[in-house]
């Protein structure tokens, strides 16, 4: 099969396809349909273009306006910047005005997030009546878009180098960033994504990610496309666990896409014993826990795959079938861990007979491709960050990992995950797998914050699996018997959460845990010295604390 140099001419090739190329709970369509529907956006979107950038912004759930608007821009060449409607207020605005968009495609529930508020020129003050905002649920959309019913795609005008998406990264650790992506770039990685796991025209392809993300473009919608094969849409408009299994039945879905732990919220749904009985043959994603994917493979009789790759596609690492447990995979050649202090490799890791790393000070540093991330496009308007990524002709991902002789390369964490707690430096996402371990916890996050007297504290906080409570002793106990714990690295304290805060793409927010550190609506357990027992956090004990480390950072 020859694939498409662009997104473009993708959907060009499905303009006379009818078999179904859309399963919504409202329906299927055609590809054929599909790229109708398209074309006659991208005609709206033509004859409503001013100078400047032709920037596009889609405020939706995952419903089948995105996609029409996915292939809509791709057509038009113009720019889609997939807007976060997780996001609220001003950081919302300083999303949609950073990326200088000329025209606003949202729903009448997200219109109400920027109600009144100015995105600048041209599109102005978000209102009734503002014909640079298309509310694709108001009558009144389908009244502006009838005329351009019957539009002919537009001639071919854009190429591999045409600029397609601006995709945020997920904002865990600071402001979102806006990473460029070329429209021949998504028809790469789609290709690839679809030729390592076989997807054909025969497929369907689940697609429960947020659609603005680029997990969902470049291992979900991106793949169904340029493979030929049929895309299926939540029902809910968006990821839901108790509602998986019925989605992938009622689609025949044979494969599925994931970012971050929905993993993990699936496996917390009361087992059955039918569960095995779906027509899913692969998933594939990234961050999801070892023994997550396990567990999934087992219990839905499907098989997973959790590889690495960065939103700004500098690099990646993929899985082989020698792969031991609990690694990421081998990346490309040129793909180290680096001391990110002096640019130096890092030594392999060690592990002791149980297979627990020994040495994670001195073989922790950063993931980095040395071919310079020919992948990465940059930043839209963010030289800084751009320049903090391409350092010495490298890329940098601001990723923790480590790699044993072998060359194996296993994830440890975000650059912002050092912890220094009695001069030892150490990564979070060791002790998170450690915490991840007891039966009760469903969700971890571990992180810093500041000890009264020097450095860190390492605080956790937990989401119990449905049913659990929490036992302080026990957990003190647990974590007695895990020999590859130092006192070091023990949480002092540890939050249970209700609900762990999740990025619309469900990766936990430590950003937002950090911030409040102890101050939490949730009870908060410590240890007043190393190796006590929990307690509960006092309001006496927040006000020692809070005077103890004052405006101290950490």
């Amino acid at each position: 099969m020859s694939y498409p140099a662009t997104v473009a001419e993708a959907v060009r090739r499905r303009s006379a396809d009818e078999r179904t190329g859309l399963r919504t709970a409202q329906g299927d369509l055609t590809h054929a349909e599909v790229v109708r529907r398209a074309a006659a956006r991208a005609a709206w979107a033509g004859s409503m273009r001013r100078p400047g950038p032709f920037h596009v912004a889609v405020l939706l759930d995952n419903t089948d306006e995105f996609v029409f608007w996915l292939q809509a821009c791709a057509l038009a060449g113009a720019v889609l910047v997939g807007a976060n409607p997780t996001h609220r207020g001003d950081e919302l605005v300083r999303d949609l005005t950073h990326t200088e968009c000329q025209l606003l495609v949202t729903s009448t529930r997200h219109r109400g997030l920027l109600e009144g508020r100015d995105l600048g020129p041209p599109l102005g003050r978000v209102t009734g009546g503002n014909e640079r905002v298309l509310v694709v649920d108001d009558p009144g959309a389908v009244g502006v878009l009838v005329g351009f019913d019957g539009a002919a795609p537009p001639e071919p005008g854009v190429g591999p180098e045409t600029l397609g998406y601006l995709i945020f990264t997920s904002g865990t650790s600071g402001a979102p960033k806006a990473v460029r992506c070329t429209q021949g770039r998504l028809a790469r990685v789609s290709e690839k994504v679809a030729e390592m796991f076989s997807i054909t025209e025969r497929d369907t392809c689940y697609l429960p990610m947020p659609l603005f993300h680029s997990n969902a473009l470049m291992a979900g919608w991106g793949p169904a496309l340029v493979a030929g094969a049929t895309a299926a849409l939540p029902s809910e408009g968006r990821f839901s666990a108790s509602g998986f299994l019925e989605d992938v039945r009622r689609f025949g879905a044979t494969y599925f896409n994931y970012v971050g732990k929905p993993l993990a919220y699936v496996l917390a749904t009361p087992p059955r014993p039918d569960d095995a009985d779906n027509p899913l043959v692969r998933g594939f994603g990234n961050e999801a826990t070892p023994s997550d994917v396990e567990a999934f493979a087992a219990r839905f009789a499907c098989p997973v795959t959790d590889g690495y790759g960065s939103t700004e596609g500098g690099a990646s690492v993929s899985r082989t079938p020698d792969t031991p447990p609990g690694a990421l995979g081998r990346g490309p050649e040129g793909t180290v861990v680096l001391d990110p202090a002096t640019g130096r490799p890092c030594p392999p890791a060690r592990f002791d007979a149980q297979g627990r790393l020994t040495n994670a000070e001195e073989a922790i540093g950063e993931l980095v491709s040395k071919s310079g991330g020919a992948g990465f496009e940059g930043y839209w308007h963010n030289d800084e960050a751009e320049a903090r990524r391409l350092r010495r002709g490298w890329y940098w991902t601001g990723d923790l990992a480590f790699a044993d002789a072998e060359g194996f390369i296993y994830f440890a964490g975000r650059d912002h995950e050092w912890l220094r707690v009695d001069g030892e430096n150490f990564a979070a996402a060791p002790v998170e797998r450690i915490v991840l371990r007891h039966d009760d916890v469903m969700l971890a996050a571990v992180y810093a914050v500041p000890d009264p007297v020097v450095g860190d504290q390492v605080m956790a906080s937990v989401q119990l699996r449905p049913g659990a409570d929490f036992d302080p002793g026990g957990f003190s106990a647990f974590l007695d018997r895990q020999d590859d714990l130092p006192p070091t690295w023990a949480p002092r304290l540890v939050r249970v959460c209700a609900e762990l805060p999740v990025t619309a793409t469900a990766k936990i927010m430590k950003r937002a845990l950090r911030a409040e550190r102890w101050h939490a609506a949730d009870p908060v357990w410590w240890r007043p010295e190393p190796g006590a027992p929990y307690r509960r956090l006092t309001d006496a004990d927040v006000a020692a604390l809070d005077a103890a480390v004052g405006d101290r950072p950490w």
